[in-house]
């Protein structure tokens, strides 16, 4: 998944024990001397696994392997079969049941599957089990989600974020089978002497780098606390929501920018901070990383600089893709992220971003669409858009607004209502200030 010689995609999903003898790939082909891998060779192949809880409903068991295989697709691997088992709790030797398992087994030998993707975190020691057992690249949800940062950070300090993230989750995996520690070059690399492979030295460079790492972090943190403090004067706005939900989009849109917008998870990783003047009210907005599920906690931890322009912002513009099955629990993902990092009594503008993509009709499942999932009998309808718009303005005490940015459809409402809130609040923040861009 990393290409070969490329600094800023250190991929750990290369860095873990590899069983090839058995069982060859149509992936990638590793490099001995680089201990990555080269991609040219053809793209990974993957299968997807999740064991949701029995109650857990099939169309919201189906959209989160959909997410899933959107982060595969991010990070670069072709989808090719879905596993699902429910059960009470996961097995804690392989996280699957033994016939599952069996079934993953020969799906994997007969089709040359590269890897097999977990929809939640494994502990080190189903990692391993896992690995001998299937003789392929083992990866799960939270190794995926740093990979593809890893892929998208572009500034030194989100680049060193990643890395620590990246190390953080490898300490606890450490096997004594690592002879590519020395080799490993670009972001992620960790000097030691040829030949030094027992685990204790492995883990010792590890809590190193993890040292070196975190002081490195915190001179960029006091650049940044450096900076946002020169801003004082300026009211601070933060764009955030879950990811792809179009916030690079509407920062485009805003400041007549070009920030990188993709219709990807996790465009933006870096934080991107313009000036921008409406209606000759001027204010500075930022455009943040998105949010996901089950978001892995170091990723929270190393983003800490990052996230800073979330908590020091004076207001917040919460946006949500109103065409998602289940933007609610989106919503409900981002405001709970948003008490984790102490952001959560702010004031927010609530924006229902891609109305132009909203769909009356749940899309049906497909048949055969992977193992284990048959249709609900009684899906419920979704309400109509006009519906939604009456439901959210009636019941949110903070303001809400309907717009599409790719279209630009109630961008100028936007606008306005942006204005406004920005006025007030430099009115309210800045009382001492007299000029005319705040004059009625």
């Amino acid at each position: 998944m990393a290409k070969k010689g490329n600094s800023h995609s250190w991929n750990p999903t290369n860095s873990t024990r590899h069983h090839t003898t058995d069982a060859p790939t149509t992936g990638p082909k590793r490099d001995p001397n680089l201990g990555t891998y080269d991609t040219t060779n053809g793209q990974e192949t993957a299968v997807l696994v999740a064991v949701p809880d029995k109650r857990q409903p099939e169309l919201q068991t189906r959209e989160y392997l959909d997410e899933l295989e959107f982060l595969a697709e991010t990070a670069g691997a072709q989808v090719t079969k879905r596993f699902i088992q429910r059960l009470d709790k996961p097995d804690t030797r392989t996280f699957v049941g033994e016939g599952k398992l069996a079934e993953i087994k020969a799906y994997v030998n007969h089709s040359r599957t590269s890897m097999v993707i977990f929809d939640d975190e494994l502990s080190p020691s189903q990692l391993r089990n896992l690995e001998a057992e299937l003789k392929v690249k083992i990866v799960d949800r939270s190794l995926l989600i740093i990979d593809i940062f890893a892929r998208r950070a572009k500034s030194a300090t989100a680049r060193t974020q990643v890395e620590l993230a990246q190390y953080q989750y490898l300490l606890p995996r450490l096997t004594g089978l690592w002879s590519h520690l020395d080799k490993q070059r670009g972001g992620g690399v960790s000097q030691r002497g040829p030949g030094e492979t027992e685990i204790e030295t492995d883990r010792r460079v590890v809590r190193e780098r993890i040292d070196f790492l975190k002081e490195k972090l915190k001179d960029f943190d006091r650049q940044s606390h450096t900076q946002r403090k020169s801003r004082g004067g300026v009211i601070r706005v933060a764009l955030v929501g879950y990811t792809n939900v179009g916030k690079s989009t509407i920062m485009n849109l805003l400041s007549r920018s070009d920030v990188f917008a993709e219709n990807k998870l996790f465009a933006t990783v870096d934080s991107t901070v313009r000036k921008v003047v409406l209606d000759n009210t001027p204010f500075l907005l930022s455009d943040t990383v998105g949010f996901i599920r089950k978001l892995p906690t170091r990723l929270i931890e190393s983003f800490k600089s990052t996230l800073d322009e979330i908590r020091e912002a004076d207001l917040l513009v919460h946006v949500v893709d109103i065409s998602h099955q289940s933007f609610e629990e989106q919503i409900a993902v981002v405001n709970d992220t948003l008490k984790d990092i102490e952001a959560a009594d702010k004031p927010m503008l609530l924006v229902f971003n891609k109305i132009d993509q909203y769909e009356l009709d749940s899309t049906a499942l497909k048949k055969d669409e992977f193992e284990g999932m048959n249709p609900d009998e009684d899906e419920t309808p979704r309400p109509t858009l006009a519906q939604l718009q009456a439901t959210y303005m009636a019941k949110m005490h903070d303001p809400v607004i309907f717009i599409s940015a790719q279209e630009r459809q109630n961008i100028d409402e936007l606008r306005a209502l942006l204005t406004r809130h920005v006025t007030a609040l430099h009115r309210q923040r800045y009382p001492n200030q007299v000029g005319e861009a705040y004059d009625e």
